[in-house]
């Protein structure tokens, strides 16, 4: 079975968000194998997410049907993992234009754009401000403008926090944050200088799913893209990703969806040699 590793949100090799890509029907298998060998290969890629994906009759809703896994569980909502699989799609000349997806979370789509991007559509996460969680700031190292519950498939809470210099140079205590969130916390302020190209700055811990820190987290721009968009008041801003890796996110508020478009490029394309029984 032929299973890719895709940096999403980036342009270049060794940047972005990293994912595992499983087409099922490059093997003798058109569907979900069995959700434990799923978390089997999930656990051995080793990345944020692995997608995995198995190809629709025509006609319906949705092209394909489509899980992602994180080393230790399933998630509800993956952006990266998204936009990897509709690269690998798109490269290996499986389908041009649009390809939507069935997922946990409703049908996605991923399209075509003229630079060479790909361009999703996402739902917009709701945003409940709440009282700032006990020992966060602790856990964080910082000290916490807002914070802000996210919709239910995704799970995180938005943490505020007082400038990009900040969030650039935390430092969490990744123990304590997992016991904070249903899923992860997603920190953000605004583009210290917007003449540099993004509008916002964002970073991603999700200790809870195995994942200290996620380099480029779409779903958590489907979050980011309301927040930021009442406070700058535009629809359409760049959010900046990342501490060691980093990368960018062009998001398009759209009422209750978002568009996120990145780009991808794949660095590995190999065998897997350990097929479902």
């Amino acid at each position: 079975m032929r299973i890719r590793i895709v940096d999403a949100f980036t342009d270049r090799p060794f940047a972005g968000n990293p994912a595992g890509v499983l087409l099922l029907d490059d093997g003798p298998h058109r569907s979900f194998p069995d959700d434990r060998w799923l978390q089997r290969v999930a656990a051995e890629v080793n990345l944020s997410e692995t997608a995995f994906a198995h190809p629709l009759p025509p006609g319906g809703d949705a092209d394909w049907a489509l899980r992602w896994f994180t080393p230790v569980a399933e998630v509800d909502m993956c952006g990266h993992a998204t936009l990897a699989t509709a690269h690998v799609l798109h490269a290996a000349g499986r389908t041009a234009g649009t390809v939507r997806f069935v997922t946990r979370s409703g049908v996605l789509s991923a399209t075509a754009a003229g630079d060479g991007a790909l361009a999703m559509d996402f739902p917009t996460s709701s945003l409940t401000p709440t009282p700032t969680p006990e020992g966060l700031a602790e856990a964080l190292g910082a000290e916490v403008v807002s914070v802000h519950d996210t919709a239910a498939h995704i799970g995180d809470l938005l943490v505020e926090l007082a400038d990009e210099r900040t969030v650039r140079g935390l430092a969490p205590d990744h123990p304590r944050l997992a016991a904070l969130s249903e899923r992860g916390i997603i920190t953000t302020a605004a583009a210290e200088d917007p003449g540099r190209g993004y509008d916002f700055v964002s970073r991603c811990f999700f200790p809870g799913l195995g994942i200290d820190e996620d380099p480029v987290t779409g779903s958590a721009h489907t979050a980011l893209a309301p927040f930021w968009s009442a406070r700058l008041g535009r629809a359409e801003l760049t959010g900046f990703q990342g501490g060691a890796r980093t990368g960018l996110v062009r998001t398009a508020l759209r009422g209750e969806r978002t568009t996120l478009t990145g780009r991808a490029v794949t660095v590995v394309d190999g065998e897997l040699l350990a097929p479902p029984a």
